[in-house]
């Protein structure tokens, strides 16, 4: 366990109209506020999209999400499934980062149809995997035409999905805490 409590941004994918992120998000905040071993920053991609068109330098409007990313020592990522897969505003989050993502941790939240953002949350894990950082096994997902959320984005089955939640963070708090103390001890290297 770490001494001090760990920075975790939780990052709402959606940023299309009628979205449910926003309500996900804040349900997940709560209960990582609740494991006491993090301090939660939300990152909403709706109120700051970044740019789906690469260039060579960052836009100086992607400097205080930059800043967020860089100072977490983990992620949760609340995405929901759009044609099996996740939506482009994560991709482009993701592209135009590197180093911020390297050896943390990331944990996901998904809510779609039958699926439940399950083919989401398995695309992302590819992608994750080649920013170097390591993805959490356990998730939370939940099915939006299965009653699987009510219509204020909080969990039908509360207590199902708070012990998910938890075994999702303290998988979250393990890794974090581990690859805080060795990013400190022994800065992660990629070669190119």
């Amino acid at each position: 366990m770490s001494q001090s409590p760990l920075n975790l941004a939780v990052i709402i994918g959606s940023i299309r109209q009628g979205r449910s992120g926003h309500l996900v998000a804040s349900w997940v905040s709560e209960e990582a506020t609740k494991h006491d071993q993090f301090n939660v920053d939300v990152i909403d991609l709706a109120e700051n999209p970044p740019p789906l068109a690469l260039t060579n330098e960052p836009p100086a409007e992607l400097a205080e999400t930059t800043r967020k990313l860089d100072a977490a020592d983990a992620f949760v990522v609340v995405t929901p499934e759009y044609n099996h897969s996740y939506p482009p505003g994560i991709k482009a989050l993701i592209d135009w980062h590197y180093t911020e993502w390297r050896a943390k941790p990331v944990g996901f939240v998904s809510y779609g149809g039958a699926a439940c953002g399950l083919r989401a949350v398995e695309a992302l894990r590819l992608v994750f995997a080649e920013m170097h950082a390591v993805t959490i096994r356990d998730c939370v997902s939940f099915g939006m035409y299965s009653g699987g959320l009510g219509e204020d984005g909080r969990p039908t089955d509360e207590e199902g999905s708070n012990t998910a939640a938890k075994a999702m963070l303290d998988q979250l708090a393990w890794w974090a805490s581990a690859l805080k103390t060795a990013r400190t001890e022994s800065p992660y290297q990629v070669a190119f």
